[in-house]
């Protein structure tokens, strides 16, 4: 079994074979690294995105907006990956961005994982019938660990979501309430030993 270590040193070299600058190369690396670790085919999907990318015309992004209909050509995931990365700090207050046709959306992917952990927000991916969930870069939730990913996301919807309890505060109060009962009453033996009382100059 390959380790994360030689993924992500091969996936950089073979990113800077295709054509792509040696810190985009790292970019994508970090993101196929991620992929692996979370259970997704990255290696897979980008040996067959790498096959194309110099055979087909992708469409390149550069500044994003709430509403992103470009030509007919497909979006570059890698691209569109790195500048929703570079400008994640002004997108958060869109609140949702949509995109249309974005080629390999799975290597978009660990981009939207790590811009999660940027500004500490859950983000919605939702494209077709399919909804991803990525939570600050720890897991990514969906149900493609065991089937193929789409090829291409025709229509896809970003959101970004508030951060909120899963639970009510009722149950936090009935749950903290229980926990008290592991706190320690203070006692003049607790005072006694308490830091700094008790000592003596011996100087």
């Amino acid at each position: 079994m390959k380790s994360l270590s030689e993924i992500e040193t091969t996936s950089k070299r073979a990113s800077r074979a295709v054509g792509f600058t040696w810190g985009v190369a790292e970019e994508i690396a970090k993101g196929i690294r991620l992929l692996e670790l979370f259970g997704f085919s990255g290696i897979k999907s980008l040996n067959q995105y790498y096959k194309f990318i110099n055979k087909k015309k992708y469409e390149k992004i550069t500044i994003i907006k709430k509403n992103n209909k470009l030509n007919k050509l497909s979006l570059c995931p890698i691209n569109l990956g790195v500048c929703f990365l570079d400008q994640i700090k002004s997108l958060e207050s869109l609140k949702k961005i949509t995109f249309y046709k974005i080629t390999y959306p799975i290597l978009f992917l660990p981009f939207l994982s790590r811009s999660s952990e940027i500004i500490g927000k859950r983000i919605l991916f939702k494209f077709e019938k399919n909804t991803i969930l990525l939570n600050f870069n720890l897991n990514i939730l969906s149900k493609f660990s065991k089937k193929e990913f789409p090829l291409i996301a025709k229509k896809a919807e970003i959101s970004f979501l508030d951060n909120k309890d899963s639970f009510s505060e009722k149950e936090w109060k009935n749950l903290y309430k229980l926990s008290e009962n592991t706190f320690v009453k203070e006692t003049d033996s607790l005072k006694q030993g308490a830091a700094g009382a008790g000592l003596t100059d011996n100087d």
